[in-house]
């Protein structure tokens, strides 16, 4: 694997580099306000915050299954010291304590972590943080009246499918049922998506792939199919061209504006896993993909740590789709 190597080593740098770090935790009262990173979350320190640091772990994960000599041993190293049972079993009561706590891309890219780890030598310490994970998913999802259809951290489908993907390879078919049942309601009637304002200030999702990469995992792919033209009518030929264009980015070191790299990512990824379906543009949408790839992937070794600190795991996606 290309970058397997480089991919690697900035993965474990952003790990263990501790500040900035950003807690997002609610203090409950005076005696609630320590938020040393390593004592707060003994897992999931590093990286700028809790989500990232699962996230850069499940690509460390990742890395190890695609491309074990280039990957090295250091990111064995790093994970021996974060995905042990006494930490995972921290950041599982945290989790449960905290109901909405990292909801739900946070819990979507841990319970990608579980998945990853379900065959290694870390899968008997962080199953816990899956099961936890699950029972909030499965309290959640009824109570979610309505999705959230922008591009970033809360956006429903792209977390929705990652889970999906989580807890099927977990074998958890209630929880793939449910995830499954939810995106019908909330997405099989949608058509004619206008992406004319399309990408937002900060986006790092496009909210129509988004949407479109879940339902390719929820439908039959020949009502995937008609469900993708009525949803992006003319993908690729004469409407939405602006999906397959680099976005404009930003490497200056502001966390927000540092979010478009990682869109230009996250769509060549859902363009590439789309396409097989409409095979009269697949060709126009795999290149749109890699123009974004081409355009960012300088940033992602070596960019600001504010980019740094996560895009590995949206290049990850894209390489492998």
């Amino acid at each position: 694997m290309k970058y397997a190597a480089a991919w690697s080593a900035i993965a474990c740098e952003v790990l263990e580099t501790p500040y900035p770090y950003g807690a997002a935790h609610a203090s409950r009262g005076p005696e609630d306000v320590d938020v040393t990173p390593e004592k707060l979350h003994p897992a999931f320190h590093g990286s700028y915050d809790w989500h990232s640091s699962a996230h850069m772990q499940w690509s460390l994960v990742r890395l190890l299954a695609l491309a074990p000599d280039e990957a090295g041993s250091r990111p064995i190293e790093v994970l021996d010291q974060r995905l042990t049972t006494a930490a995972i079993a921290t950041e599982a009561a945290y989790l449960r304590e905290r109901p909405s706590y990292e909801r739900p891309y946070g819990w979507a890219w841990a319970a990608m972590l579980v998945a990853a780890t379900r065959t290694t030598q870390w899968a008997e310490a962080t199953a816990p943080l899956g099961d936890v994970i699950a029972d909030l998913v499965l309290d959640w999802l009824p109570r979610q009246a309505y999705p959230v259809r922008h591009g970033a951290h809360l956006n429903s489908a792209f977390a929705l499918s990652l889970l999906l993907e989580a807890y099927d390879d977990l074998g958890r078919g209630e929880v793939v049922g449910a995830i499954r049942s939810r995106a019908v309601d909330w997405f099989q009637n949608d058509t004619a998506y206008d992406t004319r304002f399309e990408p937002s200030g900060t986006d790092f999702l496009s909210p129509a792939l988004s949407e479109a990469e879940l339902m390719r995992r929820v439908l039959p792919a020949a009502e995937f199919t008609d469900w993708l033209h009525a949803f992006l009518p003319n993908l690729g030929t004469t409407e939405h061209q602006h999906l397959l264009e680099v976005p404009t980015t930003d490497d200056s070191g502001d966390g927000q504006l540092a979010h478009l790299s990682g869109l230009a990512l996250s769509r060549a990824w859902q363009l590439r896993t789309i396409a097989p379906s409409l095979p009269d543009v697949a060709e126009v949408l795999r290149a749109g993909a890699d123009r974004q790839i081409d355009a960012v992937l300088p940033t992602v070794t070596d960019g600001d740590f504010m980019s740094t600190h996560w895009l590995v795991s949206f290049a990850l996606l894209a390489h492998q789709a």
